[in-house]
């Protein structure tokens, strides 16, 4: 074998290794194959998970076919089984309907109405690759914020989960102030600057793992905290706007004027969809802007 084999021989075996290590701590996760879905991970943390059309369920799909409750997946010594809940069209595992718990393979294909999903077992170097491009699917390019797309799914989804839980939601909106007179005197790179800057000011002053923190569009950006409810909500949305207005934002020398207009919305009667989440945290942004810009307002019927 000439040297330049044995490098590229030499080059896989550390890019395999390097795989191999950076997928040992990842769960074991239901992949989506075809659909509008495909390519959607769900990881699967907990010992019971249920999937099926139900906001309750660990695992919500809300498509034709599917039950309220349709299946659960059981953790075990090897991973985790199967086990049918009952549902109306049945769940098949490689193309052979369940009629008992069954333990999981890798690249096993569950299938319920028109979904499939594909097992990827604890450590799978495979997942890889759909981690990859789910990041690149659902992130906002500069910020590495998720994007708009990604928040008005889960927006729609947690507002869904409410519905059904009766948990609190609450929704932040932040608008920059005066973001376009920035641009014009200091330029567009400074702009980009003041939002990647912004991101990471927000991102590291108190936002959760359980928070879906998103751009928007332009200079907003979203916050929306599952089982949060307003009162909490607002003491985050002040504490984040005092972060934004002392922080040096600095460029080519500069400090730059930064400051934002915040409103603050939560679920309760009268909110039926994400839309309606948005629209009331929107009108209360207005309402800082109104009200001299730099300062936090909660939605009032």
């Amino acid at each position: 074998m000439s040297d330049d084999a044995t490098l590229v021989l030499t080059d896989i075996k550390a890019a395999l290794a390097s795989a191999n290590k950076e997928a040992e701590d990842k769960p074991a996760a239901l992949l989506v194959v075809g659909g509008e879905l495909n390519g959607t991970l769900f990881d699967l943390t907990e010992q019971e998970l249920t999937v099926g059309r139900s906001a309750k369920c660990e695992i919500p799909l809300e498509f034709n076919g599917i039950s309220r409750e349709h299946f659960k997946l059981n953790a075990t010594e090897e991973g985790y089984n199967v086990e049918d809940l009952g549902s109306r069209n049945g769940t098949f595992l490689n193309n052979s309907k369940i009629e008992a718990p069954t333990e999981l393979q890798k690249g096993d294909i569950i299938k319920m109405g028109a979904i499939a999903l594909k097992y990827l077992p604890k450590g799978d170097p495979e997942r890889l690759t759909y981690d990859k491009l789910q990041l690149e699917a659902n992130t906002d390019g500069l910020t590495s914020c998720y994007n708009k797309s990604y928040f008005n799914k889960k927006l729609d989804l947690e507002v869904k989960k409410s519905k059904v839980t009766g948990t609190p939601l609450s929704l932040i909106v932040f608008d920059l102030d005066h973001f376009k007179k920035l641009n014009d005197n200091y330029g567009h790179d400074a702009g980009d600057y003041v939002l990647k800057e912004l991101a990471e000011v927000i991102r590291t002053n108190g936002i959760r793992e359980t928070d879906i923190f998103a751009r928007y569009g332009g200079e907003e950006f979203v916050v929306l905290l599952p089982k949060t409810n307003i009162k909490q909500s607002y003491e985050i949305a002040e504490r984040l706007r005092k972060a934004v207005e002392t922080h040096d934002f600095i460029y080519d020398d500069n400090k730059l004027p930064v400051t934002a207009s915040i409103g603050v919305s939560d679920y309760r009667q009268g909110v039926s969809s994400g839309t309606d989440l948005f629209k009331r945290a929107d009108a209360a942004v207005y309402k800082s802007k109104e009200g001299g810009r730099n300062q936090v307002n909660f939605y009032r019927d």
